[in-house]
């Protein structure tokens, strides 16, 4: 529900003059690379995240998702020809080392080996959605919000006709719906607009980089509105993941 609210707030977008032309511009080969596209990051690599929390710790999740990185990176050098410097190596494999310490001891719990698969599955769509949203958004060919609303409709919807078959509508509390218009315009419609615009100047190892310092965020906000403790080893975990992170967009110009 949370993405295909999202697909309606671009829609308007989408009505625009030079919208319409972009629109029209697009080839078969554009369409399914857009759906591709569609499929990968919102129906699997979402949908996978919603299932490997209803099936392990949150905790866990976070842990699996964040060697998404080093995935994106190899891929990149035979799919995009986007070869990392030795110094970006050094940083993901900090940023790696960051992470592992932040989590340590890292306790996967028995007998949830269904929630790894799934989350396997994610974290491999994941990657595979970000050399995609690469290649797509590095041409220029096409607006970061024309990208964003046609891939996010086709997956979004796919993914909302999943849920409903599976489990029904549910009722929703007015503070929900709440929660969920903020999700749908700011966390959703607006963030992955900005993510597909990252994606024409940065390589796809850069921009996942990026987006794994979510985990740093999120401590950092829950330490300041939540209250939640920063342990010394999880500040440290924080620290190092930090630098690598610096340490990957370091390139040298040609």
């Amino acid at each position: 529900m949370r993405y295909v609210l999202a697909f309606l707030c671009l829609l308007p977008f989408a009505l625009t003059k030079k919208r319409i032309a972009e629109i029209k511009s697009l080839d078969k080969k554009n369409w399914i690379q857009l759906a591709l596209l569609g499929f990968l990051f919102y129906t699997f690599t979402q949908g996978t995240q919603f299932i490997g929390l209803s099936l392990l710790p949150a905790v866990t999740v976070s842990l699996l998702l964040n060697f998404t990185p080093i995935i994106v990176a190899i891929m990149g050098i035979f799919l995009l020809s986007e070869k990392p410097t030795i110094l970006q190596w050094s940083g993901t494999f900090l940023f790696i080392v960051g992470i592992l310490v932040y989590f340590y001891p890292v306790n996967l719990p028995p007998g949830r080996a269904l929630g790894i698969a799934v989350m396997s599955i994610g974290v491999l769509a994941n990657a595979a959605s970000s050399i995609l949203g690469r290649r797509i958004n590095r041409t220029g060919k096409f607006d970061p919000v024309t990208v964003t609303l046609i891939s996010m409709g086709i997956g979004s919807i796919v993914m909302l006709i999943t849920g409903i078959t599976f489990q029904g509508l549910p009722s929703i509390s007015f503070t929900n719906l709440l929660f969920l218009i903020w999700l749908a315009v700011v966390n959703t419609a607006f963030a992955f607009t900005i993510w597909n615009l990252t994606l024409r100047n940065l390589t796809a190892m850069e921009s996942s980089i990026i987006n794994g310092t979510m985990l740093i965020q999120i401590a950092l906000l829950a330490w300041l509105f939540l209250g939640e403790s920063i342990t010394i080893g999880e500040g440290i975990g924080m620290f190092i993941a930090f630098i690598g992170a610096v340490i990957v967009q370091i390139r040298r110009k040609n």
